[in-house]
């Protein structure tokens, strides 16, 4: 089950925080649960997705975008995501989630999320997402008005822009056998 009472602890504890600037870096404090694991006994990687959530959706609310969306009857939703695992997080530590959006170009606005724990990055990803309304995707540039800025989209990094061309040339829909 979605962590509904943990998304609303994460707005209420972050209820008084200023606004960030656009690509600014919220971070948040999470503990793993027993409930957040996986056989091995360590925190699930689906259930690393689901908690990177509660460190993205503060980040919209800072930066205006849930202001936008709610005012527009828009909606949020990810288009793709390249996550690397590379520590262990065990039941009862104790995690810190840095998120900030990195850019957008026309059609995506990327975001980039680290799982840090006793000073390691035990996960990281980056997120493809999409602002959606009736009609499908709407434009960054519109959202960015939307949101009373008026913004050029910085450079993408490198490792970004490879991402995106590798995921250009990915077949859609997958071989079904």
């Amino acid at each position: 089950m979605y962590p509904f009472l943990r998304l609303a602890k994460e707005f209420y504890i972050h209820r008084k925080d200023p606004p960030l600037p656009l690509t600014g870096t919220h971070v948040s404090h999470h503990v793993c649960w027993p409930w957040d694991l996986d056989p091995w006994m360590e925190l699930n990687n689906g259930r690393t997705l689901t908690l990177l959530d509660l460190g993205r959706l503060p980040l919209a609310k800072r930066v205006g975008l849930i202001a936008a969306l709610k005012s527009r009857g828009w909606g949020l939703t990810m288009a793709g995501v390249s996550v690397r695992y590379r520590r262990r997080v065990r039941v009862f530590q104790r995690v810190e989630i840095r998120s900030r959006c990195i850019g957008w170009d026309d059609k995506f606005i990327y975001i980039e999320q680290g799982m840090w724990r006793n000073g390691e990055c035990a996960n990281h990803a980056l997120y493809r997402s999409a602002v959606t309304d009736a009609q499908g995707i709407v434009a960054p540039g519109r959202v960015m008005a939307a949101m009373g800025l008026n913004e050029t989209a910085p450079p993408l990094p490198d490792w970004v822009t490879a991402w995106i061309a590798a995921e250009a040339h990915r077949p859609w829909p997958p071989m079904a056998d």
